[in-house]
């Protein structure tokens, strides 16, 4: 029987019986499967991602500024109703029982205008920044209710004494424009500030949402578990 010994040669150019048998020359080692793919890292979503949370945090501090600002504007309103009529009643009513008094006119008003204003900021405007200590926020209204009355007064006894403009017109534009519009502001910031000084759940003390605090995303992920476990219960 003849036998057929197959021998390769090796890189010095002798045969080398038990070498590896050598690739023909000129031929490239063939390439991965087509179907084989390198696994690769999503950039897009993980860009994005970090970014959308801190907007969507702005986006709901935002919205809940500007709720919180048209409640006061709301609850001001009505201590403006209140207040200016009350001043009017009082100033130019059937009897004219402070004709001649305008300020003591404007502290009755301003005095029952603040009761309104405290019962609608605090159980409505900023039902979610009140403090348990009801006394010390009760007096630190009082005070800026106070400061705000200064304000308005401020403004009637210019226009009234100094400026000598008596009509009423005129002193409903000076307390009830001029001195109303600085008075809301002044109280607006003070509120916030020294009165209703609890920071809402779930929020940071710059009003934006803090960290743990569910997402909307996060929150609409854990309702889809929810109804998906109740459902594969049922």
């Amino acid at each position: 029987m003849t036998s057929h010994v197959r021998q390769a040669t090796s890189p010095a150019g002798s045969p080398d019986p038990d070498g590896p048998v050598a690739a023909p020359q000129g031929r490239v080692p063939s390439a991965p499967p087509t179907g084989h793919t390198e696994p690769s890292t999503p950039q897009t979503a993980s860009a994005q991602a970090p970014d959308a949370e801190p907007r969507r945090s702005r986006r709901s501090a935002l919205v809940a500024r500007a709720t919180e600002l048209l409640r006061f504007g709301t609850v001001g309103g009505v201590a403006f109703v209140v207040d200016t009529g009350l001043f009017n009643l009082l100033r130019f009513g059937p009897g004219d029982l402070l004709a001649d008094k305008p300020l003591t006119a404007k502290v009755l008003s301003v005095a029952a205008a603040t009761i309104v204003a405290w019962l609608g900021n605090r159980y409505w405007t900023f039902s979610d920044r009140k403090t348990q200590t009801q006394l010390r926020e009760f007096l630190g209204f009082v005070v800026v209710n106070i400061g705000g009355m200064g304000i308005a007064l401020g403004c009637l006894w210019f226009s009234h004494y100094v400026l000598d403009l008596r009509s009423p017109l005129a002193d409903n534009i000076s307390a009830n424009g001029v001195g109303l519009v600085l008075g809301m502001v002044f109280r607006y910031l003070a509120y916030r500030t020294f009165v209703f000084t609890a920071t809402p759940a779930g929020t940071a003390e710059d009003g934006t949402l803090a960290d743990g605090a569910p997402t909307g995303s996060e929150e609409a992920a854990t309702r889809t578990g929810d109804a998906a476990t109740k459902t594969a219960g049922a």
